[in-house]
């Protein structure tokens, strides 16, 4: 399978490209290897992986060279990762990172580093592209707050959860997750009356469920990785029975497809994020089956999680560009870089993307359910398919604006911004 990503560029072009025809293109990979989050960069490299199968590892005659370097979800790794790969091996464009701080730290040294195109991997944390963006960092996913779209009014409208608890790891990204749940929950009417939040690699959550009130309607839970997976293992061992709201990395494949019977609690949550397994979209199902095609079963998932699709449309994006401008990085990338500006990915696995002025993704959001397949696996129903979510979700730009950043209290939970 190749999905229709590429544009037809002509041979004047690829001549007039000669010199850097026969020069390698070096690309900086970068994704969580290491810590809590590893099994969501490791999906993330599969997602890479299959692009460069398409893409056949070249791109306007010239040879992808990829150097992989591993974060483990801090900033200060990303940094020290980008470090290594720009300013040693001397890299051309570098794809990555993977998680919300990460992507934040990655935006400020993106700017120190001018011959060098960034493109965020999967990284969600609205600062990122909100505030000061830089001009040769680019990010093709939506941000946390963007995919959160549809969510909190489902709940509130459809389950009836009038009050809600929420738990979530204490970082950018997470607080970017609540930021846009609550904004839209809130001015449906709900009513958040607690706010738990914990270090990102917690083993132990005996005192977050202890402390959890039992007179709301729901929790809703932003955590991921191995900390998702630890919670759901004590909370269940602790005899919790309450309903729950799944932010997107909590019901992500990576959780999904974790071991043990943990996760069972899972079935039946609402959730929402940038994708959902069984969208009847053939560009959706191409993907799938590209993926599945190139890894033993042992070795994946039963379907691309949220991690593999972004850093395969961030791979994706380069490669179309680079065709554009015919593998010519020259100007200090300048064509290249207009070229992902205006950038629209038509074909995208997960819906069109196109970029803001901030070099932001415009994108679908699909609002899910976690259900049990007959084979005993757990999967994300689709029940409504959200278009061209901004990252101000549809509200006033100066006005989202005051309304502040993502944090620890904001926003209020208000009916009205």
């Amino acid at each position: 399978m190749r999905l229709k990503y590429l544009t037809t560029i002509s041979a004047a072009a690829l001549i007039s490209a000669g010199v850097a025809q026969g020069e390698p293109l070096k690309v900086g990979f970068l994704a969580t290897l290491e810590g809590t989050y590893t099994v969501l960069g490791e999906d993330g490299l599969r997602g890479f992986k299959v692009a460069m199968e398409e893409l056949g590892s070249m791109t306007a005659g010239r040879e992808i060279e990829v150097i992989i370097a591993a974060t483990d979800a801090s900033p200060d790794s990303a940094v020290r990762a980008a470090r290594k790969v720009v300013e040693q091996d001397k890299v051309d464009i570098l794809i990555g990172p993977l998680s919300g701080s990460e992507g934040i730290a990655l935006r400020d040294y993106s700017k120190t580093q001018p011959q060098v195109t960034f493109i965020n991997g999967i990284s969600g944390a609205q600062e990122t592209t909100w505030v000061d963006p830089s001009e040769n960092f680019f990010r093709f996913n939506m941000d946390g707050a963007q995919w959160s779209a549809g969510l909190g009014s489902y709940v509130f409208n459809e389950k009836g959860y009038e009050t809600v608890a929420t738990i979530g790891e204490d970082y950018s990204f997470i607080y970017t997750q609540v930021f846009g749940f609550a904004l839209e929950y809130c001015q449906a009417g709900g009513e958040i009356t607690d706010r738990f939040w914990v270090p990102l690699g917690t083993k132990d959550f005996g005192s977050i469920i202890a402390a959890l009130p039992d007179d709301v309607d729901a929790i809703y839970l932003g955590l991921g990785g191995g900390d998702a997976v630890n919670f759901l293992n004590q909370y269940q061992q602790a005899g919790g029975d309450a309903n729950l709201i799944g932010g997107t990395i909590m019901v992500d494949g990576t959780v999904l497809n974790s071991k043990g019977s943990a996760k069972e609690a899972l079935v039946g949550v609402p959730s929402s994020g940038p994708q959902a397994d069984d969208w009847d979209n053939e560009n959706w199902k191409g993907f799938v089956k590209a993926y599945q095609d190139q890894f033993a079963p042992a070795d994946r998932f039963p379907s691309p999680s949220l991690m593999a699709t972004g850093y395969y449309n961030a791979a994706m994006a380069m490669a179309s560009c680079m065709e554009t401008v015919g593998g010519d990085l020259s100007d200090g990338q300048t064509g290249f870089r207009s070229c992902l500006s205006g950038l629209v990915l038509e074909n995208a696995p997960n819906g069109p993307i196109s970029l803001d002025g901030n070099r932001q993704a415009i994108g679908t959001n699909f609002l899910t359910e976690v259900v049990e397949n007959a084979d005993g696996t757990l999967s994300n129903k689709l029940i409504k398919v959200i278009e061209n979510v901004n990252q101000t979700m549809g509200i006033d730009e100066d006005a989202f604006r005051a309304i502040g950043l993502p944090s620890r209290e904001v926003p209020e939970c208000k009916s009205s911004y």
